[in-house]
């Protein structure tokens, strides 16, 4: 059987309205220190997004998105915090924001395999019920 190490994940929400405090989840964080990973992954589902709040600027929501996957990776082009260890960078990542990008509270797991976990997660939090079979319903899907 294999051994099973301790990760930590949130779930990046979307707040197109903070005064409102409705979300949309829109991805998933998560760190693993023994595997040495953290990786984001992300999705904007436009339809239920406009649904919430029709006016909100979907370019600078995705722009968003797709910082926090590079910060994660600590990619070029990532900054500062890019720059940082794992470590520092989930913390970075996981910090409570008031802005329309914010995280859930930080929850534990167990696992033998970090990214097939990320996508486990990823697929019950974040995809709606029936997408797994056409990956194709949210818009800006990103397989790993």
């Amino acid at each position: 059987m294999p051994e099973l190490n301790s990760y930590d994940y949130a779930v990046v929400r979307v707040v197109p309205d903070v005064e409102r405090a409705e979300f949309l989840n829109a991805g998933v964080i998560l760190f693993a220190r023994t595997f040495g990973f953290l990786a984001a992954r992300v999705a904007l589902d436009e339809a239920r997004l406009a649904m919430l709040v029709p006016e909100c600027d979907v370019t600078a929501v995705r722009a968003h998105q797709a910082a926090l996957e590079r910060i994660a990776a600590g990619a070029t082009g990532s900054g500062a915090i890019g720059a940082l260890s794992p470590s520092q960078r989930f913390h970075w990542l996981v910090a409570p924001r008031s802005t329309v990008i914010q995280v859930s509270p930080v929850h534990s797991g167990l696992c033998d395999d970090p990214r097939h976990e990320l996508d486990r997660l990823f697929e019950r939090l974040v995809m709606p019920s029936g997408s797994i079979a056409d990956p194709g319903v949210i818009k800006g899907h990103r397989s790993s």
